[in-house]
């Protein structure tokens, strides 16, 4: 799969759902209340089309929102047939679709398979089964294995989507979440930080005490420690947190939870912060440092208002800590002290993390 492309996002809220998740109310996420018809899709895909300039990237068609294979066959068909016929005619790349584990089977497979889906992704949120309960999700943890199994059979492309924070959940149930995840080799992830969203059940247990949201500090903490684990083991996380938007802010749907419009890049920082308490925790340290990083990633090193910078000099009572600009991989740090300088992989460092975690050995990887 290509990492450069651009999505016509085509959202089917709550469509074939038959479940009300605690969490969930699609028209607030998603800003849409009616159904899609093919015409809708026909519409958003010609527009999109009409207005993306003309570039390298590739185009991939996203039915997001709903359970897209619990909707009536007929209709995911019609649906299917205005994307894959774009798809024929080589204006569209891929053709991507989210649903749930529980309705995945051969049928359905074959009908996705006729009509030249690419990536499926599932709504996994969480592998505990206490935690699937009280989030309503109508599921078990052997529904997402077994779905995974039939997805590799037919040869998709696999994402799965991970929420932290649902009521039953703590850290421990998130990372052992994470690490059930890492055992099924998806070729991608989103984490999402659970948000407690208007009209939702959630709402009404955050309203009368029973759910206590995460904390933004708690969410970042979960969230760094699952990116460094899926890092370690080549699984690309490709969104922390909801999509901001109209609807999706504290100001707007959102009313309790985690919420933040640049998460991803906390997190990111948490990742640094914890790669340089490794270091610094075994090496003998000057007074004065230079750490070259590639220019792209600088602002994350760094944290919001140098938080990763002051962190680090007062923990470990550095004077100066100067951060420059190199031409360097993005994935590795230079450190310059006393004349001498360290060239450190970022990995070798999130490995020493998680093996002082006890989060490797959990894995059993194969």
């Amino acid at each position: 799969m290509s990492n450069v492309y651009r999505i016509i996002p085509v959202f089917v809220p709550h469509k074939g759902c038959p479940f009300d998740c605690v969490f969930c109310n699609q028209k607030k996420i998603t800003g849409l209340s009616t159904d899609v018809t093919k015409e809708n899709v026909e519409e958003t895909v010609k527009e999109y089309i009409r207005t993306i300039p003309d570039c390298n990237e590739e185009l991939e068609i996203a039915f997001y929102g709903g359970s897209f294979t619990a909707i009536d066959m007929g209709t995911q068909e019609e649906l299917l047939e205005v994307a894959y016929r774009y798809k024929n005619k080589g204006l569209i790349d891929r053709i991507r679709l989210s649903t749930r584990p529980d309705y995945i089977d051969y049928k359905r497979l074959s009908l996705l398979k006729k009509y030249q889906v690419d990536t499926i992704e599932l709504g996994v949120q969480s592998m505990d089964e206490g935690v699937l309960k009280k989030s309503n999700r109508g599921h078990t943890s052997n529904h997402v294995r077994e779905a995974v199994e039939l997805i590799r059979e037919y040869k998709f492309n696999l994402g799965v989507q991970m929420m932290l924070g649902l009521p039953g959940d703590n850290k421990e149930k998130s990372l052992y979440t994470g690490i059930e995840i890492i055992k099924l080799k998806p070729d991608f992830v989103r984490i999402y930080p659970t948000l407690v969203v208007k009209d939702t059940y959630l709402e009404k247990l955050n309203d009368n005490g029973k759910y206590k949201p995460l904390s933004l500090n708690e969410a970042i903490d979960i969230s760094s420690e699952l990116l460094m684990l899926f890092k370690y083991y080549g699984i690309t996380v490709i969104r922390i947190g909801l999509q901001p938007s109209e609807n999706i802010t504290l100001d707007g749907d959102v009313v309790a939870g985690p919420f933040h419009p640049a998460i991803r890049q906390l997190v990111e920082s948490r990742v640094y912060r914890e790669v340089l308490n490794q270091y610094f925790s075994e090496n003998v340290y000057s007074e004065d440092i230079v750490i070259g990083i590639n220019k792209k990633m600088i602002s994350t090193f760094v944290g919001q208002k140098k938080e990763n910078i002051k962190y680090i000099k007062e923990k470990y009572n550095i004077s100066n800590i100067k951060v420059i600009s190199e031409e360097i991989d993005k994935d590795c740090i230079n450190i310059y002290m006393n004349e001498a300088k360290d060239h450190i992989v970022i990995k070798d460092y999130i490995q020493l993390y998680l093996e002082k975690r006890n989060l490797l050995s959990k894995v059993e990887y194969k």
